[in-house]
């Protein structure tokens, strides 16, 4: 099994280029299940958790091609031959329950397992079943798996309110209602980058959609959607976690295809900490020259607040801060399961339900280490970058789901960084 070795070493200097994004990836390609005819994706990012939404496809009868060194997906569901999506690949990942929407929207029916995906909170998926059942949707239960029906002439428009926004449940009756019957209003809808540039794709297959990105969407529904070509955009958690390198390593580097509005509430805290970031030309400039990066509080919010998905990875910059910091978990329970990691570094952390309170130490010590989720293994990285001595990250196949070329990227800015295995 793979592991992955860092030697505090220093400033870091240089340029790393921000892939397509995970999330955003994962919720277009099942927007393929809508059409019969080609979606291609391009700046698709080479991820594991891409090859098993591919491999999810591929067994209900898709058809998945990575083209020009997988950047390019090209995708077509013209020759679906089975509408159940089994547990053995939707345990691997929770984005497979966005299969759901789109199979019910256009073939009428689907059998979906309960997904799995990383321990990091219940993340139930009531949510997704409530918004279709209010488009009609006939759900049942039963032996771990989702069975739906549409009712008679397909799905129907319907006012959809979330008690809380949902990203993934947004993005599932965003999908389905393109193809519903009427008007569909989805209210308290989810924010995020990624959710607009699913919104984007669909209009290019000739979905009519209004509000994305804000927080109620409209959507007019259509008998048919055709292709696209489609760039993914940018990936805002791997732009935030590069952006944290420099900060906790010292350093400068230049962050390609990075806006400031993909992360803004993140780039504001972290200006607080002492660090500079300024746009270029081809994207964002992070810099941290001389003292200690200052504490800073954080609490966790739905997009365009602070993003939980960078909150282990900040908490890694809090750990050699000067001064207390209070970070505040409010999206997913049991998310600090990273800080016992970073105390076996050297690192001050009391938790507290869903509170850490981390005072910086001087310098943190390299030791052996376990990655618990995906955003937790990166977070050990960042804070080995900073670590005397050696730092061993074990069970990066989390990391592998969500970082491309991590390796490649911090080392060509001077980290010194490498993967092992049990066979080296």
């Amino acid at each position: 099994m793979d592991r992955i070795l860092v030697r505090g070493n220093g400033p870091l200097d240089g340029t790393i280029e921000i892939s397509g994004a995970k999330n955003a990836c994962l919720t277009l390609m099942p927007a393929t299940l809508l059409t019969e005819e080609p979606l291609t994706l391009t700046n698709a990012p080479r991820l594991s958790d891409i090859r098993t939404m591919s491999t999810l496809l591929q067994s209900l009868g898709a058809e998945v091609s990575g083209l020009a060194n997988g950047r390019v997906l090209a995708m077509s569901s013209h020759n679906i031959d089975t509408l159940t999506a089994d547990y053995d690949i939707v345990r691997k990942m929770r984005a497979s329950i966005l299969v759901l929407g789109p199979m019910l929207a256009r073939f009428g029916s689907a059998v979906v397992s309960l997904p799995g995906g990383c321990a990091i909170g219940a993340r139930p998926v009531d949510l997704h079943l409530k918004a279709l059942e209010a488009m009609g949707a006939d759900l049942e239960l039963r032996d771990g798996y989702v069975h739906a029906k549409a009712p008679t002439g397909g799905l129907r428009g319907a006012r959809i309110a979330f008690p809380f926004a949902s990203v993934g449940a947004t993005e599932n009756a965003l999908m389905a209602a393109t193809l519903a019957k009427g008007t569909t209003i989805i209210e308290n809808a989810a924010r995020e980058p990624e959710i607009a540039d699913l919104a984007d794709c669909l209009t290019k297959m000739g979905a009519h959609i209004d509000g994305a990105g804000t927080s109620t969407i409209t959507i007019e529904g259509v008998d048919r959607l055709g292709g696209a070509t489609h760039p993914v955009v940018a990936d805002r958690i791997e732009l935030g976690t590069y952006m944290l390198a420099p900060a906790i390593a010292g350093g400068s580097v230049e962050l390609l295809g990075g806006t400031r509005a993909l992360v803004a509430a993140f780039a504001d805290k972290l200006e607080a900490t002492g660090v500079e970031i300024t746009e270029t030309d081809k994207g964002l400039r992070v810099a941290r020259n001389g003292e200690r990066a200052r504490a800073v509080d954080v609490v966790t919010e739905p997009f365009p607040g602070f993003p939980t998905d960078l909150q282990a990875q900040m908490m890694a910059l809090m750990c050699t801060a000067q001064g207390t910091a209070v970070l505040e978990e409010k999206i997913f329970e049991n998310r600090f399961m990273h800080a016992p990691e970073l105390i076996r570094m050297g690192a001050s952390i009391d938790v507290h339900g869903g509170t850490a309170t981390v005072t910086g130490v001087e310098q943190l010590r390299g030791a052996p280490v376990m990655a618990t989720d995906l955003r937790a293994s990166v977070s050990l990285i960042l804070a080995g970058l900073a670590a005397e001595g050696e730092t061993v990250v074990s069970r990066v196949y989390h990391l592998d789901r969500g970082y491309e070329r991590l390796e490649q990227k911090l080392g060509a800015c001077g980290a010194n960084i490498e993967r092992i295995s049990d066979d080296d």
